[in-house]
């Protein structure tokens, strides 16, 4: 999952709490984010006012032709000397649902080539009908995308969209497509047990009284999304801290990948010469098992990266510090705990990814 990605998957999952923690926080406009207030009002006018439309079209052209972004509608933004511009509070966009039916007429009008791959999602809506809409723009497959307003060709740089330098746009033309492989995360459950439910700890004597560990499960698929062939496609995840003196972390490989020698608690994964993986194929490539037990002594830090030939590498990582883990797991051993929310709760929150 891409970092463009990930905002958007979380600001799909908390809605307009996640736009509360960007104000609370003083989040910043950065390479994969940016905050716009809406001008259309829904009702007055009947199409997408042309300020917001030259907006869309800037963030297609920008994000598409750099790593991907998100365009969040809704938030006003102040002038910070040290931080840049920071969200500072919520406007919301009237008329939320017509709104985004115009963001979705527009779209295919905003740049030339049209990017086919924009999505749009309601983060919110109130009972007067306004709210807040998030725009996730990936990386495309065709750039360069020029703007139809203005025909100009931007790439995102740091935290603004701007006009691409002749040498960069020179470089685009004529490129042939490149993979761009995705990390998958998939089959995501939490479970609680019990010592001698299976084979994770020694079998216990009857008197012994049995101690609780909660399993972590998911797997890990490779996804070419792109329109080139990708060859020679990898997977390296190394556990550097474990938690605890009790954490055990299990990894199962794909037995089409070949795994090179690792040290314990890791993986390293890459397909046979001769396999080649198809532009928007997805397989797997193997599947981990996290186990803790309430003896928590350290953070815990699981590094990974993925990758294939003539590939940019993205790396991906799950991190939880000492405190957050010691109550993650007293939350799971509740007796009346919702494994499904904490589940989600996990994967949003500490596994992170470009």
């Amino acid at each position: 999952m891409s970092r463009a990605e990930d905002i958007f998957e979380k600001l799909i999952y908390f809605g307009e709490d996640a736009i509360d923690d960007f104000i609370l926080s003083r989040q910043t406009e950065e390479l994969f984010l940016d905050f716009k207030q809406a001008v259309s009002d829904g009702k007055s006018m009947r199409s997408l006012h042309p300020n917001d439309r030259r907006n869309l079209g800037k963030a297609i052209s920008a994000f598409g032709n750099s790593e991907g972004g998100v365009l969040v509608w809704g938030v006003e933004c102040s002038r910070d000397l040290e931080l840049g511009d920071v969200a500072q509070a919520k406007v919301k966009v009237k008329n939320v649902h017509r709104f985004l039916s115009w963001l979705e007429n527009a779209i295919s009008g905003c740049t030339i080539p049209s990017h086919n791959k924009v999505r749009n999602h309601i983060i919110s809506c109130d009972t007067n009908g306004d709210g807040f809409v998030a725009t996730y723009i990936p990386k495309s497959d065709i750039a360069p995308l020029m703007t139809t307003t203005g025909s100009q060709i931007y790439i995102r740089s740091g935290s603004n969209n701007v006009p691409a330098p002749y040498a960069v746009i020179a470089g685009m033309f004529g490129k042939r497509p490149q993979p761009n492989i995705e990390l998958v995360i998939d089959d995501k459950s939490l479970e609680v047990g019990k010592e001698g439910d299976d084979d994770f700890f020694a079998p216990s004597k009857p008197s012994k009284k049995k101690e609780s560990y909660l399993k972590i499960r998911f797997s890990l698929l490779a996804q070419n999304n792109s329109n080139a062939i990708a060859k020679e496609v990898y997977l390296s995840c190394n556990t550097l801290l474990l938690g605890g003196d009790h954490t055990k972390v299990s990894f199962y490989y794909d037995s089409q990948l070949e795994n090179l020698a690792a040290e314990n608690n890791s993986i390293n994964l890459i397909t046979p010469m001769e396999m080649r993986v198809p532009p928007r194929a997805l397989f797997s490539c193997a599947k981990a098992e996290i186990r803790f037990t309430d003896d928590i002594t350290e953070d815990f830090l699981m590094d990974g990266v993925i990758g294939a030939e003539d590939a940019t590498p993205k790396s991906f990582r799950i991190f939880i510090s000492k405190n957050d883990l010691r109550s993650f797991v007293a939350q799971t051993f509740k007796k009346n705990a919702n494994l499904e929310i904490l589940t989600n709760e996990f994967f949003s929150c500490y596994l992170k990814s470009e």
